[in-house]
């Protein structure tokens, strides 16, 4: 699955671990999310997705090989 978390930190002027902070998270787990290696919860594509103020369908992109 792709996502667009590294852009919407570089907007935010965020770090990963700035972002691991606020959403409860390790670093490594944003680090993973951001490489593809790692799907978040239902709970944390939300909580992701309102802290950037975009719809979980902008932040992540299912891909056909995702089926």
């Amino acid at each position: 699955m792709k996502n667009t978390i590294k852009v919407e930190r570089a907007k935010n002027n965020m770090t990963q671990a700035q972002l691991a902070d606020i959403v409860k998270v390790t670093r490594q787990t944003i680090n993973a999310m951001e490489l593809g290696k790692y799907a978040p919860s239902t709970i944390l594509a939300l909580r992701l997705a309102s802290i950037f103020k975009v719809e979980v369908s902008e932040l992540f992109i299912l891909e056909e090989s995702d089926w």
